[in-house]
């Protein structure tokens, strides 16, 4: 199958499942069954329920797909947006 081929779309993780796949509900609310790319996996990107990704499906398969991409952070990875606090010199 050429890369051509893929159709991409962007949905949230409902569920973890055994064996790094996940449940996930598309923007048009299908839920599909996607597993982790193996970029993903090895960089130790952690996903978890409520994440939004981005994913491939196969046109002959739209039951199933592959999440490429961890879109935005969530309430389990905060992000910073405080300024740093510099330690007051000790006189």
């Amino acid at each position: 199958m050429s890369k051509q081929s893929v159709i991409k779309q962007e949905g949230v993780v409902l569920e973890a499942l055994s064996n790094a796949m996940f449940r996930v509900q598309l923007g048009n609310k299908h839920e599909i069954i996607a597993a982790i790319s193996g970029k993903l996996r090895m960089n130790y990107i952690k996903i978890l329920p409520g994440d939004k990704v981005a994913l491939e499906m196969s046109p002959y398969d739209l039951s199933r797909g592959r999440i490429t991409t961890r879109l935005t952070m969530n309430k389990h990875y905060p992000q910073d947006n405080t300024k740093a606090v510099t330690p007051t010199p000790k006189r």
